[in-house]
């Protein structure tokens, strides 16, 4: 009976989806256990997220809709499907473990063990399981750490990634320390998207943040970037209570002038970085305090598959995004897969399950083994992830580890 429960589901799912994508059906999936199945209907096309706010303003982010584009599957992309009808297209690469910051949300004060150098994925073994992926249907790759911007052949991968033929988007996320030198070249090789992880504009704030000198470098390299013409420049910032939560809106204002689109991301847990639910400031409250401070705050339609609630504002150039993964997670149209800098694949950010790509790489499995591999791996992923005070009981890998 649960075989048969589950396979339903995902054939109404899989319908659904179809249908809204055709725009014969005009429902929007939310935040439920089972969301990607629990249908909202649109009401003049906004739903409300707090009854403080004016509904007038807000759009109920799209789970279940998935666009025309993700449907179009090639021959091979069945690997990149799971058992909920989800087509995964975007591929997150870890480079490195190593960083040269030391931010206390993302590696524990005493440190990480790091893997050996012999046992981290080479320049060779990335491209190739890139290109495995690509050619088996995903079109966006971030690159992240660590600190990917210090791994020395950085401008190698990305050109070669850059070059890989169905590849449409080549992003990293970076602490910005040495990204100002770095991103003319790396530019030139192909990256197409940048986010830069800041969370303070407080000098001294972010040395204890941090453990680490550096914030005129980040600013720096935010204006560079700009510079470059990168449209948007997207900004990450953690808010943690009793830290930044009282310099929400001195970010809103960076993006008065300038193409910058800050993400403001709800502290989540991880080993090793002391998550506190009161350390938390959810979605609902850090949107109520920009909306009081900042008139014509309007909610922008977002891709199906789109991790955050982006919002722009009268008068500024910019937008400002939240990224709700414990208050209102966007399982449900998750598209969004893993490759650690060690060679092991995971298919959900707070999911302990992992699989090496790497060892069988290194005995010589072909790409049908491989694709057989990691096929296996996304089909076993859950519809969400389990709630934020599970999480954090959860062993898990420190976010260094897994990647940003």
């Amino acid at each position: 009976m649960m075989a048969l429960a589950t396979k339903m589901r995902r054939n109404a799912c899989i319908v659904t989806n179809c249908l809204v994508a055709s725009g014969k059906l005009n429902f929007l999936s939310v935040g439920s256990e089972n969301a990607s199945y629990s249908m909202i209907r649109k009401v003049n096309g906004f739903t409300t997220f707090g009854e403080q706010l004016d509904a007038s303003r807000m759009y109920a982010t799209s789970c279940a809709k998935l666009s025309d584009e993700i449907q179009k599957e090639t021959s091979n992309s069945n690997m990149l499907v799971d058992s909920f009808g989800r087509m995964h297209t975007y591929l997150r690469i870890s480079l490195t473990e190593r960083c040269n910051l030391r931010c206390q949300y993302c590696m524990p004060a005493e440190g990480v063990d790091l893997t050996s150098s012999s046992k981290l994925l080479t320049r060779n073994e990335i491209i190739r399981l890139a290109n495995l992926f690509v050619s088996s249907g995903v079109n966006k790759i971030r690159l992240t750490g660590g600190e990917p911007t210090i791994r020395k052949d950085i401008e190698d991968i990305c050109l070669e990634l850059s070059n890989l033929k169905g590849l449409k988007t080549l992003a990293m996320t970076t602490n910005g320390i040495v990204l100002a030198r770095k991103l003319p070249k790396l530019k030139e090789c192909g990256l197409t998207a940048i986010n830069i992880s800041l969370d303070t504009l407080v000098p001294a704030k972010f040395e204890f943040m941090t453990r680490r000198k550096g914030h005129e470098k980040v600013m720096e390299s935010i204006n560079a970037a700009i510079d470059l013409g990168y449209n948007p420049v997207k900004v990450n910032c953690v808010i943690m209570r009793g830290f930044n939560d009282d310099e929400i809106c001195n970010f809103v204002e960076l993006t008065r002038n300038k193409p910058i689109n800050i993400r403001f991301i709800e502290f989540m847990p991880f080993d090793g970085n002391v998550w506190n639910v009161k350390k938390l400031v959810p979605y609902s409250e850090i949107l109520q305090t920009v909306d009081k401070h900042f008139t014509g705050l309007t909610r922008l339609g977002d891709h199906p598959t789109e991790t955050a609630k982006n919002f722009r504002i009268d008068g500024h150039l910019g937008t400002v995004s939240f990224i709700t993964s414990m208050t209102e997670h966007f399982c449900a149209g998750c598209n969004r897969l893993r490759l650690l800098a060690d060679g092991n694949f995971k298919v959900c950010l707070f999911g302990p399950s992992e699989v090496s790509l790497r060892d069988p790489l290194r005995h010589g499995a072909d790409d049908n083994g491989l694709r057989e591999i990691i096929g296996a791996a996304v089909r076993r992923k859950k519809s969400s992830h389990a709630g934020m005070f599970d999480i954090a009981k959860t062993a898990n890998r420190p976010m260094i580890h897994i990647g940003g």
